[in-house]
């Protein structure tokens, strides 16, 4: 009903009149719908029946042929169906008000309207997955779980997405013990009613064929007693000739609450204090004056309030993307959204102000914006920060920080690709003099599900649970794999992947004489280096708990059993510490470890206050620089093996870009493919010229196979 509410006015909802006309729209509705309903995946969740039993008629007196709509691929995330579609147009209404990506249209007039893509591709949004919601009939389905069961048939799980540092909340649906399809959970102070397609399709990695069902022990498989104790023996063995100094434990960024805490408890019971779980960091020089933990600085839902943003290092719509539609949400309400990044992503809102530079000049133009606030306040940068600037703060800067300066509600934030920069520590200390100068929030986006978990317990070589300084300081992640170590404790991690440079990751596996690895998975390459692989459970297998970007400690229980023999991770590092002879480990449950966590937390404010005392050196390349993000489709072993999300538009094999001019100078505009050299070792890689990427850049993603062999993810390249 489209009349206006008038004084006075009556309204009959259930009178003979508003019936017939309830009645006359269905039966208009069902002239052309097709009787699918037995074989529809929407079948029992499906709200065109419930209308149509509660207002419909039981008999057509359509005597017509019923239009057919032929079907279009629109890609391997969602079925179409259009020959049941009753042109409601939501999904056509979130691309355009959500998405901010209108992919689907209306075409034709009449009986001849269809609903489809406006040129033949697939839909590419990464929220794509949020019209299978929307959609009231079976026009729009999942295709990865199409004809896989009905939908009185599953039952549903309260879960959290293991992917992103959002924390989404999510339904799984299984049927037989089987995860059959994720959906989303309603939470408006987190994602609201929606979930990225990498939330929604990422539990396909859970079925992969190189999912291990029992221990392996130097490639033999073994009962799980003898692989424990054959772990035990072999940690405490090499700790007895080498010292605890020759042991390094990497834990994965996604892994929960209970498994970090239990793993660096475990680690420091033998005495080892090299413990890491920021795999991608590269700079660690400020790590003693860094948070408690990486705090967004406020409440998600506040994004979408901000008056001015400023995003160092980010690429939020691929990193977080339900944090990017809160930023989308802000830009519309007209706050200014500004960028300083190594590459000119393509973002869903407008962007008030953005400056495109290599690495060194991300920090060149952050102090341009601090000299610019510095001038506006009528201070002086303190004198480590004004070694960062280079002359006089140019018009972007300017306008950058009078945005900031000129908004109540400001915010500051520092991405993945911050986090990953070589001279982290420059822009960690300018982004908080910025802050602090316009009043703004400081935040950060953390890479994974569990990135701020693994502050909070512990799972770091310099702190303890909880904050607390360690007695006995290890080495960071980068140290651990630039200096071999005798034996590396692996718990969920693809060193080669998952590392900031892949290349000396895998080196140090291959040199360590133990490699022991807590994973669900067993690969071609980690089966080459890992002498025992012990077969844990996946995030929907599991309790366990996630603390997302704004310190939200989130608990869940599993979904299915484990896959096989696999048990969760918790249960594994509890026996492994009572075989090593470790204090402490008498846990019956994981509630019990999640307590003990949280205790020793109890005390933890979040508090992002910067810290300008630090020695800060100048970041400075010569030459072309390598720069590299990590796929949406890359960022954790499970979703590099949903299938899926593997064959969809975004994913895109390595290949190298670089801007045009840049390709013209080198002499390979015209090549497809190009050599590539770093760290003296070369691979081909196909070409793409691409604007985007500034001058003085190859922009050549972590996180693929294509790609390990080159090594970090920043630095010197050759392109011929």
């Amino acid at each position: 009903c489209a009349t206006p509410v008038m004084e006075g006015m009556k309204v009959y909802t259930r009178s003979p009149k508003a019936l017939a006309a309830q009645k006359g729209t269905m039966e208009f509705l069902l002239i052309n719908h097709p009787l699918d309903c037995p074989i529809c995946d929407q079948g029992g969740e499906c709200e065109l029946q419930d209308v149509a039993l509660g207002y419909g008629g039981d008999v057509s007196r359509f005597a017509e042929r019923k239009r057919v709509v032929r079907d279009k691929d629109i890609g391997p995330l969602i079925a179409t169906e259009m020959t049941r579609c009753i042109h409601c147009t939501r999904c056509v209404r979130f691309g355009e008000e959500i998405a901010g990506l209108r992919e689907l249209g209306a075409t034709g007039r009449g009986e001849n309207v269809e609903i489809g893509t406006f040129v033949a591709h697939s839909v590419i949004s990464e929220l794509s997955g949020n019209v299978i919601d929307l959609c009231p009939v079976g026009a729009l389905t999942a295709k990865p779980s199409r004809y896989k069961g009905r939908s009185w048939e599953y039952v549903q799980h309260a879960g959290v997405a293991p992917h992103d540092s959002v924390g989404s909340n999510i339904f799984i649906h299984t049927l037989r013990g089987q995860v059959m399809r994720v959906a989303p959970r309603e939470n408006e102070s987190i994602n609201e009613t929606w979930i990225s397609d990498r939330d929604r399709f990422g539990y396909e990695g859970i079925y992969s064929d190189d999912r291990l069902a029992g221990p392996l022990v130097d490639g033999v498989e073994a009962s799980w007693e003898s692989a424990l104790e054959a772990v035990a023996t072999h940690l405490k063995d090499v700790i007895a000739q080498h010292g605890p100094a020759a042991v390094g434990f990497l834990i994965s960024p996604t892994a929960t609450v209970e498994e970090m805490y239990l793993a660096q408890k475990l680690a420091r019971g033998l005495e080892v204090v090299n413990i890491d779980h920021r795999l991608r960091q590269a700079d660690f020089s400020d790590q003693a004056v860094a948070p408690v933990f990486p705090w967004l600085g406020q409440a998600l839902e506040d994004l979408e309030k901000v008056g001015a943003a400023l995003l160092i290092g980010s690429n939020v719509r691929m990193e977080q993307p339900l944090a990017g539609h809160r930023l989308r949400k802000a830009a519309l309400a007209g706050g200014q959204i500004m960028f300083i990044n190594p590459r000119d992503f393509e973002f869903r809102f407008p962007v008030a102000a953005k400056r495109i530079v290599d690495p060194a000049g991300m920090v060149a133009a952050l102090a341009g914006v601090a000299q610019a606030v510095a001038e506006l306040n009528g201070t002086a940068l303190p004198g480590n920060l004004a070694s960062l600037a280079s002359g006089a703060p140019g018009e972007t800067e300017r306008a950058m920080a009078a945005h900031l300066a000129n908004n109540a509600a400001s915010t500051v934030l520092l991405g993945n690709l911050a986090l990953a920069h070589p001279a982290l520590a420059a822009l960690r200390a300018l982004a908080g003099f910025v802050a602090q100068q316009t009043s703004a929030w400081l935040g950060y986006l953390p890479e994974a599900a569990n990135s701020a978990g693994g502050w909070l317990t512990g799972a770091l070589p310099h702190r303890l649970p909880g904050g607390q300084l360690a007695p006995i300081a290890g080495l960071d992640v980068r140290a651990m794999l630039e200096t071999s170590r005798k034996a590396y404790v692996l718990i969920g991690v693809e060193p080669e992947l998952d590392c900031w440079d892949g290349a000396a990751a895998l080196k140090a596996m291959q040199s360590a004489e133990q490699v022991i690895a807590l994973s669900p998975y067993a690969s071609a390459v980690s089966k080459q280096y890992a002498k025992i692989i012990l077969p844990v459970a996946t995030f929907a297998e599991t309790s366990g708990t996630y603390v997302n970007a704004e310190g939200r400690w989130q608990s869940f229980q599993g979904a299915t059993k484990p896959f096989g023999e696999a048990r969760p991770a918790w249960k594994v590092l509890r026996v492994l510490g009572n075989l090593c002879g470790v204090s402490g480990f008498d846990y019956t449950s994981s509630e019990e470890v999640l307590a003990e966590a949280q205790n020793a937390c109890a005390q933890v404010r979040p508090d992002n206050a910067p810290d300008f005392g630090q020695p800060l050196t100048l970041f400075q390349t010569d030459g072309l620089l390598r720069v590299a993000d990590v796929p949406i489709y890359a960022t954790d072993p499970l979703v590099r093996r949903a299938r899926s999300l593997q064959t969809s538009a975004l994913m895109r094999p390595a290949e190298v870009r670089l801007h045009p001019d840049v390709a013209q100078e080198l002499g390979v505009a015209g090549r497809e493919q190009v050599q590539v050299r770093q760290n003296g070792v070369a691979v081909d890689l196909p070409l793409m010229l691409d604007e985007s990427i500034p001058r003085g850049c190859a922009w050549i993603p972590a996180g693929l196979h294509g790609s390990i062999a080159l090594g970090p993810a920043v630095g010197p390249v050759a392109i011929q």
